[in-house]
């Protein structure tokens, strides 16, 4: 194990928590407006520690590469995360690898891992979107979003395609934020798509093979009961002349 791997074994979960204080510091003064000021700035505090503990981890990772120029290739979006601030929700998908420890093992495990990112990423897209929309869009003039709930309404029917038109960005991070989800949802539908055709030939491949499994016993079974009536048969055929031998008169 390199040592850049051991290092992301022991931050993996102090990096989920992390996330998770700052999904909290985040959607707190969104969902609840007449926060206390000192609990805004707490919140505050905390967003800006949890994105300086990103940062660090980041420059370490970079520090521990082999290879720094593909390192920055490959993890390109985590170099935004860190660089642009309005991008810092995005490092709430860190909350994904919990999802790790519940992926299924075996034949399965591929597909059990797509169901569960999939279905985690979607409510993780729903959360995020939510509140991002309901942070750009409340007080606005025109704004149609004007609390938590219409924002989950807004990320649900935008992201599931349907589209009511009842709420809808008005403001340019707004309308940003919307592209995203639009770009997330369909990724996500794909991925859901994609895995349940792949669940329905499997299903299908398994059905048939079992059937061609009892088709070759049938025909094996009936093999072994041809092959005793023909030796029967030569049993009987040899003895028939000893018999008319020995009832020979003379």
């Amino acid at each position: 194990m390199s040592r850049l791997d051991l290092w992301r074994q022991r931050t993996e979960w102090p990096l989920i928590g992390a996330a998770v204080v700052f999904l909290v510091a985040y959607g707190l003064p969104i969902a609840i407006p007449g926060l206390p000021g000192w609990a805004d700035t707490l919140c505050g505090t905390l967003m800006t520690a949890v994105w300086f503990v990103f940062a660090a981890d980041y420059l370490v990772r970079l520090l521990l590469a082999d290879d720094t120029w593909q390192f920055v290739r490959r993890y390109w979006l985590d170099l935004l995360v860190v660089a642009l601030p309005l991008l810092r929700p995005l490092r709430l998908l860190l909350l994904v690898k919990v999802l790790q420890r519940f992926s299924r093992t075996g034949v399965q495990r591929l597909r059990g891992r797509v169901v569960t990112y999939a279905t985690g990423g979607t409510a993780l897209l729903i959360l995020t979107s939510a509140l991002a929309i309901t942070d750009a869009e409340r007080g606005r003039p025109g704004a149609t979003v004007q609390d938590l709930g219409d924002g989950f309404w807004w990320a649900i029917t935008t992201m599931t395609t349907v589209g009511y038109g009842d709420q809808f960005p008005v403001t340019t991070a707004g309308r940003f934020i919307a592209a995203g989800l639009m770009v997330g949802g369909i990724a996500l539908l794909g991925v859901v798509t994609a895995t349940l055709a792949s669940w329905m030939v499997q299903t299908v491949e398994e059905s048939g093979e079992d059937e061609a499994t009892a088709t070759r016993a049938q025909v094996s079974d009936l093999a072994a009961e041809v092959r005793a009536l023909r030796a029967e048969l030569a049993r009987t055929r040899d003895t028939e002349p000893a018999q008319a031998a020995g009832s020979d008169p003379r």
